[in-house]
């Protein structure tokens, strides 16, 4: 399975796989924390209204605060930020855990709720300025927003269930000292990876000649910006996209319990399960994206999402089936997380170093605002004119927003082909491989890996078992054989877009040659059961390598 293909190969990443999985532990701990938070307000006020009022106070340092947290991301280690917004976080806990246990005053308590907030709203520019410097490559960066989004649903469904169970069984304390203790865990993780400080572009004011003669050859340019400057075209596009959705998103959040009692008429315990469905399709999203983010364009998997968004949205509201709305609603989730990696993608390239933590508060800032609009505004158009208008209009306002914010944001939702990438674009077109389908042939170079070599490095010997394929993309090679008098024949040179590593392979044979590196190079290496997978039994593939070197089982570098 893809997906899968794509996730294991970030864990060969081990800074990245460490802070994903730390920040799932916390993300656990994090909504553990909100369902008690949320039992408290009610338990000491009584009052429902209370609870509402503390859900839209609690927004307040995400809109006052995030703009400044990115240029504090921007100024400092981001790491560094992290971690003591993490140990800021889990001493709140204790606090509050101590509040909770002790009936402190409910005004204190939402307090320190405030506290841990404000460090919530630091947390986030600066994870989304950090979290690039860990990934390898740009083909890295896509399944990493994916692996973190994934993870982020993943913790949404847990977290809660949790938490539950929790307040089932009367343990509403141990909800607190739980997400203290996941802020541990977090700071230590952190504690073990690299520092990330924001890199200083210099702006150019001019662009030379040949500069803009390329630019206008092509098209598809890289997308991250060689100069400080934000591009302000695509920026305007993507911003247009997250705060409509973000506008619907924090919308349902609100019409849940609506729709589940008013529109579905399925009393009150369909709200939770509306929630399960969003929390399950979110999830489906994440992982679906980290397949789609790898493709180089990725205008056509953004526009994926914001129709699925919308037939999930549109339905929601035409249908008023509890089976369907529940399809419909985690289908329109899907889309939505969809939306969300795939513009938090384009966003970490388009946005310079230097200046991505305070775009990220900007941004931050600006999907608050439409989400708090949206949980304001949306209930109350869908009473005016009835679910099925006011959720129809909203699918058709993310298509359009979806629309105009491609054509603002153009070239940028490409990527450039990477030098891996040209690589295997170059072996794809060697007269070798001529005539393989193009899907059989890109699923095994998927396989292949890079390999520096030193000079004088032997990459097989002779006599040794054939357990690999090679590829010459860079350098030169001597393949040798030790005849059966103990002497030592060259047989042949070997140079880039040449192989070697074939004939022990399809005859299943130990090595007939030993091949040197004659001086530093670079070899794109295949395991044996890709390679034949691809050769297969039969067939041209197998007849040409057969014939390499001029057929001479002998003389041939196996």
């Amino acid at each position: 399975m893809e997906a899968l293909r794509v996730y294991r190969g970030l864990l060969a990443n081990r800074p990245l796989t460490k802070l994903l999985v730390g920040e799932f532990v916390s993300g656990i701990g994090d909504w553990l924390y909100i369902v008690a938070i949320f039992v408290v307000i009610y338990r000491e006020t009584h009052d429902a209204a209370a609870v509402g009022a503390f859900g839209a106070v609690r927004m307040i340092p995400y809109v006052l605060l995030s703009i400044p947290a990115g240029l504090v991301a921007d100024r400092f280690d981001r790491r560094l930020v992290l971690l003591v917004t993490d140990l800021l976080r889990g001493v709140v806990m204790l606090v509050l855990t101590f509040l909770v246990a002790s009936n402190g005053p409910v005004l204190l308590i939402v307090a320190f709720a405030m506290v841990a907030a404000s460090g919530s709203t630091f947390f986030y520019p600066a994870m989304g300025a950090y979290l690039p410097s860990l990934a390898a490559d740009e083909r890295q960066l896509g399944p990493a927003n994916s692996a973190f989004a994934s993870l982020g649903n993943l913790s949404f469904i847990i977290g809660p269930a949790i938490g539950g169970l929790l307040i089932a069984a009367g343990g509403l304390v141990l909800a607190f000292i739980l997400n203290a203790l996941s802020f541990v865990v977090i700071a230590a993780i952190l504690w073990s990876l690299p520092p990330s400080i924001a890199r200083r572009e210099v702006v150019e004011t001019a662009a030379t000649e040949e500069e803009d003669e390329a630019a206008t050859e092509a098209p598809e340019a890289p997308t991250a910006p060689v100069s400080g400057r934000i591009p302000r075209r695509p920026i305007s596009g993507l911003a247009l996209i997250q705060i409509v959705v973000g506008f619907m998103d924090g919308g349902l959040q609100a019409l849940t319990i609506i729709l589940a009692v008013s529109v579905l008429n399925a009393g009150e315990e369909a709200n939770g399960y509306l929630n399960a469905a969003i929390g399950v399709g979110g999830l489906a999203g994440a992982v679906v994206s980290g397949v789609l983010v790898l493709r180089r364009h990725l205008a056509g998997p953004l526009l994926i999402g914001a129709l699925l968004t919308a037939a999930g949205v549109a339905a929601l509201g035409g249908i008023p089936i509890l089976g369907v709305a529940l399809v419909a609603i985690g289908l329109c989730a899907a889309g939505s997380i969809l939306l969300d990696v795939i513009l938090t993608t384009i966003f970490q390239r388009l946005v310079p170093d230097a200046q991505r933590g305070r775009a990220f508060g900007l941004l931050m800032t600006l999907n608050t605002l439409s989400g708090a609009t949206g949980a304001f505004v949306l209930p109350v158009v869908l009473a005016a004119v009835g679910a099925g208008i006011a959720l129809g209009a909203t699918g058709v306002a993310v298509v359009a927003a979806a629309a105009i914010g491609l054509v603002l944001l153009g070239a940028s939702t490409s990527r450039p082909v990477s030098p891996f990438e040209a690589t295997l674009l170059r072996v794809a077109k060697l007269p070798l491989f001529a005539g393989v389908s193009a899907s059989r042939l890109e699923a095994a170079l998927g396989h292949v890996r890079p390999v520096d070599v030193q000079a004088g490095q032997a990459i097989v010997r002779q006599g040794d078992p054939a357990d690999r394929f090679y590829i010459i993309v860079s350098g030169s090679f001597t393949v040798s054989q030790m005849t059966d008098a103990g002497t030592v024949v060259l047989l042949r040179q070997l140079g880039p877009e040449q192989v070697f590593g074939e004939l022990g392979l399809l005859n299943r044979s130990a090595r007939t040659a030993t091949v040197t590196a004659d001086e530093p190079g670079t070899l794109l290496e295949m395991d044996g059961e890709d390679f034949l997978r691809l050769v297969g039994a039969s067939g041209d593939l197998r007849g040409r390598l057969l014939d390499l070197y001029g057929g001479a089982t002998a003389t041939r570098p196996g």
